[in-house]
């Protein structure tokens, strides 16, 4: 779809640092799925930044087995360039999870994910997300039926579970006992959603508990916070979430204080001319307000630039406003 930028690059490794299945994986770092914010756009400034694998926003499988109108799912979309990638579905009937999953798979994905970690209640009250902690056995057979149907690995997100079911450690093994190649914990529980401090010892747990790849997540807010969550638990890779949305240059190895003024610039400007040739000229810049307002975070903005960031105005005015800020910022 688009021309990648030559003012983006990474640096590359010629030995894996783990296999998922038979996937490698290059780098220790990854873009946590967000919805809302690890859309193509943004998820693909990440990869080309050095996330170590794309997640893609998750999928209700109702929305791919039972949709009238046969149309391609945006959520879904990737270009080769970043490769691995990953499929994140989620849903809380084995029999159509498979059936979804069977669906997407002729999309071509590196792996399939599915997500028992969402908290929002939509989802988690239904059975699915962390729901599905609840129901060990209902994850036992979801894992045992998409690992034979499918010839590529299948994985799982997950948290500790709920407050009084705290399942991840039972769970985890249920995923590598059912074929799963890789188990990625945020450790929180339902009830914490976002909030309070992230267990870094159910992490260490885990890893300590199964031999397929482990990904810890919670709390990397900087650079350094990734090398003592892997020393700290030995996991295998660190999932970014919420810290990486204001400094995708993270994945680079930076801190966002450490960012040139130039670089944020180009990385700003890129990301909104993404949004704009994906989503369309209107809905392009609406969804870029959420973006912009983190990318300026360290820089003083006065309260009527915060505002007119926010607020809905013509696209060739907001566009005009986010190249006179990032104008001023080089």
């Amino acid at each position: 779809m688009l021309q990648e930028t030559e003012t983006i690059t990474t640096q590359t490794q010629t030995a894996p640092n783990f296999y998922v299945g038979n996937i490698p994986i290059y780098g220790d770092t990854l873009l946590a799925p967000m919805d809302g914010y690890s859309d193509w756009p943004f998820r693909s400034l990440c990869k080309m930044l050095g996330s170590a694998m794309s997640y893609t926003e998750f999928v209700p499988v109702e929305r791919i087995v039972l949709a009238k109108v046969k149309k391609p799912i945006d959520k879904l979309y990737y270009e080769p360039a970043e490769r691995p990638v990953t499929f994140q579905i989620y849903g809380d009937d084995p029999d159509m999870i498979l059936e979804g999953a069977l669906r997407i798979r002729d999309l071509g994905p590196d792996i399939i994910d599915i997500n028992m970690g969402c908290p929002a209640k939509g989802v988690a009250q239904r059975g699915a997300g962390v729901g599905m902690m609840m129901t060990p056995l209902k994850i036992a057979r979801t894992f045992k039926m998409l690992t034979a149907k499918l010839d590529i690995p299948v994985t799982g997100k997950m948290r500790l579970g709920w407050e009084n079911f705290r399942s991840y450690k039972m769970v985890a093994r249920i995923v590598e006992e059912n074929g799963g190649a890789l188990i990625a914990l945020h450790g929180r529980t339902k009830e914490q959603s976002y909030s309070g401090l992230a267990n870094w010892d159910a992490v260490a747990e885990i890893k300590s508990y199964v031999k397929i790849p482990v990904i810890g997540s919670g709390d990397i807010r900087k650079v350094e916070d990734i090398a003592r969550m892997r020393q700290y638990s030995g996991c295998d890779a660190v999932m970014v979430g919420r810290g990486a949305i204001a400094n995708p240059w993270i994945f680079s190895g930076l801190d966002r204080d450490q960012v040139p003024p130039a670089e944020v610039k180009r990385v700003v400007q890129e990301h909104l001319r993404r949004n704009i040739e994906f989503y369309g000229l209107e809905n392009g810049h609406r969804l870029f307000r959420k973006h912009a307002v983190q990318y300026f975070v360290l820089r003083s903005l006065s309260r009527e630039d915060r505002k007119r960031i926010l607020q809905a105005q013509p696209s060739a005015e907001f566009i005009q406003l986010v190249e006179s800020i990032t104008n001023a910022l080089a």
